[in-house]
């Protein structure tokens, strides 16, 4: 019996409907079988009616095994022998482990806060490696100028630096102006408002200029790093390059690292000098200070200290932005998923890493007094 075909019985308007397969399920009529049985899913309750299934082989059972289990469907009618085949087929069926308990307790505690010292501690030696391969390929460049890329160091500097120039400058400006209206708020309580120049000064230079202009780099190019640098090695360009002699290093971290270096102070200065605008503008609409008089008490008043601790900075955070960036998109396998995973990772680290940074810089400088 080759023959296949199908239909469909009810007994009284109260029982499950019943759909009646006749013929062969066999391999020749698998793609019939899997069209009726998707046609007739979720339509209520339904029993297979196989008392008209002359020949089933392996895929046929295994087609009805697997309908049935996904709809709570019953089987009957089916005679001893195929019988046996469909409860050999059912139980051969991959069948998902269940998961294994979470650990719980002090010992299991302690095991994965040790884990998590250990996977930072290599994470840190694999970064202090990388910064130790770009110095080294950094100094080569300078004793063999020839090895050194210009022309992706200015492409670098223009991805890196020109385009983030007007996202840091509207950065710039509204901390400006949040600060000199929040500063006004609570300084005019005290008949300070004069001070307000000050608070602006101070806070910019010193911390949120170059502070969140190191941010937003790092959210903008830790990706675009880990992301070129990854989709190269899923497409194995790197390997390639290796095998050509070529140095990875030397041709993808150089460049951009050394680009951030210069283009990070850039960004600072040109965040600071927005801060400064929007902060003139709102005290000068909110206290009446003029915009003459805010130049003359912030050339006066404020040390040039404070430019120096900000501005010496930004080396340091563009070396650990673009460490990170280079490190992560070298850590990227051959799939996609590793790829946004890695991505997301970069952007994260560097950015804790800028703060944690910053934040070691303001307990040093406290401490020497500056």
């Amino acid at each position: 019996m080759t023959d296949f075909g199908f239909e469909v019985t009810q007994t009284s308007p109260d029982a499950p409907r019943a759909l009646r397969l006749r013929g062969a399920l066999t391999v020749q009529t698998l793609l019939r079988l899997e069209s009726v049985l998707a046609d007739h899913a979720g339509q209520g309750a339904l029993t297979l009616d196989l008392s008209d299934v002359g020949h089933m082989d392996t895929a046929g059972a295994w087609s009805v095994v697997r309908w049935s289990e996904r709809h709570g469907a019953q089987v009957t009618g089916l005679e001893a022998r195929l019988q046996s085949l469909l409860d050999t087929v059912a139980a051969a069926m991959p069948r998902p482990d269940p998961p294994e308990p979470a650990p719980r307790g002090l010992r299991e505690m302690l095991e994965g806060v040790g884990r998590g010292v250990v996977g930072a501690g290599r994470f840190l030696t694999e970064l202090a490696a990388y910064l130790g391969v770009f110095l080294a390929r950094l100094g080569r460049a300078a004793r063999h100028p020839s090895e050194f890329r210009l022309t992706s160091l200015v492409h670098h500097c223009q991805d890196v630096g020109l385009r983030a120039v007007p996202i840091v400058a509207l950065m710039g400006f509204l901390i400006g102006i949040v600060l000199a209206f929040q500063g006004s708020v609570q300084l005019r309580q005290f008949g300070a408002e004069v001070f307000v120049v000050e608070l602006i000064a101070i806070s910019i230079l010193r911390e949120l200029g170059i502070l969140l202009t190191a941010i937003i780099v790092a959210g903008r190019t830790a990706s675009a790093f880990t992301a070129a640098i990854g989709s190269m090695k899923m497409r194995e360009e790197i390997d390639a390059m290796r095998t050509l002699g070529i140095d990875p290093a030397m041709v993808l971290f150089v460049p951009r690292i050394l680009a951030l270096l210069i283009t990070l102070p850039i960004l600072g200065l040109i965040a600071n000098i927005a801060g400064f605008v929007g902060g003139a503008m709102m005290a000068w609409a909110e206290l009446g200070i003029s915009p003459w008089m805010f130049y003359v008490r912030l050339t006066e008043e404020i040390s040039i200290d404070h430019a120096i601790v900000g501005f010496s900075k930004a080396p340091v955070f563009a070396v650990i932005i673009g460490v990170i960036g280079c490190h992560a998109g070298m850590r990227v396998e051959s799939n996609t998923e590793s790829l946004g995973r890695m991505t997301s990772a970069a952007v994260v680290s560097a950015i804790f890493a800028v703060i944690a940074a910053d934040a070691l810089f303001s307990v040093f400088f406290a401490r020497v007094g500056i």
